[in-house]
């Protein structure tokens, strides 16, 4: 492949080319993994690493002395015009753009299989890649770039086109939108967070008798979807008719703030479809608001919860 980009090349250019060929593929890993974490989805992650590529062998590398950071800082800029045109083009004006599952060996060709899809969530963090879609293209490539991959900003600063003070100010910014504020004291986020880690690891083993310590007995589900999912009524009361909704189900469901409190983001095949609103009295869920609406999803102040 990399041979016949080169095919008007002599001799020379050609073992060139090879050896840049063969450093490239050494870095392909890591370049794939920034381009993800900045586009969340894995199909235009590959396509901005095949542009990268296209890019390099065209100019080469004479003068390139740390091979590795220039190709980062190449990759980053393809990433950012695809963030910058996504956003242009509004091509989701309608919902959130939510990260894609990095496919692989597992699954078929009838989907992504829901085991190889969690562990990918955890791996990654489904729900920081969710939150950073609120980001401005800036924001989400100075963040990663310097808190994920360790660039300094004077690196980081040519690809978004500021200065060094300025991309640490759209780092900063963005850091303070991923990690959310909560509008309640410490222990209360513990304490909720305890309580929604019991209720997800209940859902997803099907444990019923779990799900119903959790749950306020007099607990309240609601949706304002149209069509709400299937087995999802508009309305449900108590803790016996909402556990059977939730119990072998939420194997996608990561934790995270909402609003200031802690809920549930919902992302099956890594788009996200739901967010739940959680309400807690006396160490129990007393009522879960189900948010489906593309836009209200659009609307929600979300944040990545740590621990």
């Amino acid at each position: 492949m990399y041979r016949e980009m080169g095919s008007g090349m002599g001799r020379d250019d050609h073992r060139g080319l090879d050896w840049l060929a063969a450093r490239f593929e050494e870095n392909r890993g890591h370049l794939r993994a920034v381009a993800y974490r900045m586009l969340g989805s894995l199909s235009e992650a590959d396509d901005a690493v095949q542009e990268t590529w296209l890019r390099v062998s065209r100019v080469g590398t004479e003068g390139v002395q740390n091979l590795g950071g220039w190709l980062t800082a190449v990759v980053a800029r393809v990433s950012l015009d695809h963030l910058r045109t996504r956003k242009s083009r509004r091509e989701e004006a309608f919902g959130v753009r939510s990260p894609e599952p990095a496919a692989g060996s597992a699954g078929s060709g009838d989907g992504i299989d829901p085991e190889y899809e969690a562990l990918l969530a955890d791996s990654i963090g489904l729900a920081l890649l969710v939150v950073l879609e609120k980001l401005t293209p800036a924001e989400r490539i100075a963040f990663v770039l310097h808190d994920t991959f360790a660039l300094s900003f004077e690196e980081i600063a040519p690809i978004v086109g500021r200065t060094p003070t300025a991309a640490r100010q759209l780092a900063s910014r963005a850091r303070r939108r991923v990690q959310g504020t909560s509008a309640l004291p410490e222990a209360d986020v513990h304490r909720q967070r305890e309580v929604v880690d019991a209720f997800l690891a209940a859902a997803r083993g099907g444990d019923f008798e779990a799900l119903l310590t959790v749950l306020d007995p007099e607990v309240v589900f609601r949706t304002e979807a149209v069509s709400p999912s299937p087995g999802w009524p508009n309305e449900a009361h108590g803790a016996t008719v909402v556990a059977k909704l939730f119990s072998g189900r939420a194997v996608l469901a990561r934790r995270a703030l909402v609003n200031g409190a802690v809920g549930v983001v919902v992302a099956p095949q890594g788009r996200l479809a739901v967010v739940l609103a959680l309400t807690f009295a006396e160490g129990k869920i007393t009522e879960i608001h189900a948010v489906t609406d593309p836009e209200r999803l659009q609307a929600l102040d979300l944040g990545v919860l740590e621990g």
